[in-house]
């Protein structure tokens, strides 16, 4: 029953296609910016969560 249904409708065969260039240009992105980055902001992201001060202006904060 799914077959015939899929089968049915017109040009179908294109959303696999898009939902794979949608996945491949994503994580591609991705790994372009994590080689990008600057180390400094990795640094600062990194230490986040065990920084118990005030908050410090900083130029990676966007207030």
């Amino acid at each position: 029953m799914k077959k015939d249904i899929l089968s049915s409708i017109e040009n179908i065969e294109i959303y696999p296609i898009i939902s794979l260039l949608i996945f491949v240009i994503f994580f591609v992105g991705m790994f372009i910016w994590v080689i990008r980055v600057d180390k400094k902001y990795i640094d600062h992201m990194k230490e986040m969560p065990l920084d118990d001060e005030t908050p410090k202006n900083s130029s990676y904060e966007k207030f």
